[in-house]
């Protein structure tokens, strides 16, 4: 059995230290012992950013997180510390990779729900598995939305029944784009199967993804399969795909989606604006506005069930 001073020299031993490396992802014991949420988590992004949540971590169902203050380093109970090897902002999540065999990938999911800002801890296990009836925001193309189509793009797609206006005007970059205060936001490069073997060929391609990769949002879409280039007539095998290969690690951000054909390829175009305009309109990965940290949990709240006597239906109300 372990003396009181060694348990107290290792409880010392795992206080935090604020020089120590920060790229390191923070379970703690939150000090603050009326609270609802008995842990704190600490990411490394944006200089450190706190929150308060239920568990150590999203086993077995979604885990709902509530921002905290930085807390009192000297007097913080440190329960774990792990490396990290990716934690960025991507839509409205962060996604968190750790560097350790099990419980590596998790994500926090910044949403609302009637009202309230919500910030949810989970894993794709959990994702999978719950049932929260909590949904992303998610904003399609309006009616009365624009899609641009360059003024070179000769037999470009018509998107009809889509709800969209289509309107030529010169791009910069690509042949489809979509607009946000008059600021390309998204814009698709098509190509036909002889096209882009061309584009390959003379090099064009690479500064075509060279003008895209500086959009925030942006991709080729080639109309056709991939195994057409293996089996193209007219160049050795193997040397279109080497081609592909080089220039897309050339441009990591810029996407080539290959689609069996026009109608396919039109498909993906529209869903692809569509997103890209509903990703850049929502905030980025910013604490939802409004958001007071000085508020007790919303958990602490504790609901109260009542009966409507002539619907025999039950109703949650919070106190």
């Amino acid at each position: 059995m372990r003396s009181p001073l060694a348990a107290r020299q290792d409880r010392a031993t795992k206080v935090l230290d604020l020089s120590r490396r920060m790229d390191e992802f923070i379970v703690a014991r939150n000090p603050d012992a009326a609270s609802s949420l008995p842990y704190l988590l600490r990411l490394p992004i944006e200089g450190g950013v706190w929150f308060k949540a239920a568990q150590t971590w999203p086993r077995a169902a979604r885990i709902y997180c509530h921002p905290a203050d930085p807390p009192d380093g000297a007097a913080l109970e440190i329960l774990e510390r792990v490396p990290v090897h990716v934690c960025e902002r991507r839509g409205a999540a962060i996604d968190l990779v750790l560097d350790r065999v099990q419980n590596r990938r998790s994500q926090f999911v910044f949403t609302a729900h009637r009202g309230r800002s919500l910030i949810l801890w989970q894993t794709s296990k959990a994702a999978h598995s719950a049932r929260p009836g909590v949904r992303i925001p998610y904003s399609p193309i309006a009616a009365g939305g624009r899609i641009a189509v360059d003024t070179r793009e000769r037999y470009g797609y018509r998107f009809a029944s889509r709800g969209v206006t289509v309107e030529r005007r010169a791009l910069v970059a690509g042949d489809y784009a979509v607009l946000r205060a008059e600021s390309v936001v998204a814009s698709v490069e098509r190509k036909t199967l002889e096209n882009f073997v061309a584009s390959l060929n003379d090099g064009s391609i690479d500064y075509a993804m060279a003008d895209l990769a500086r959009l925030p949002s942006a991709a080729v879409v080639v109309e056709a399969p991939y195994s057409k280039l293996i089996k193209h007539p007219y160049t050795p095998a193997g040397y279109l795909i080497d081609l592909v290969a080089r220039v897309q690690v050339r441009h990591p951000s810029v996407p080539i989606v290959f689609l069996e054909s026009r109608k396919l390829a039109e498909e993906w175009t529209f869903r692809f604006l569509r997103a890209a305009l509903a990703h850049h309109a929502a905030p980025q990965l910013k604490l939802p506005e409004g958001l007071n940290l000085d508020k007790a949990d919303p958990r602490a709240a504790k609901p109260r069930r009542k009966r409507n006597s002539k619907l025999g239906v039950r109703r949650i109300e919070e106190e």
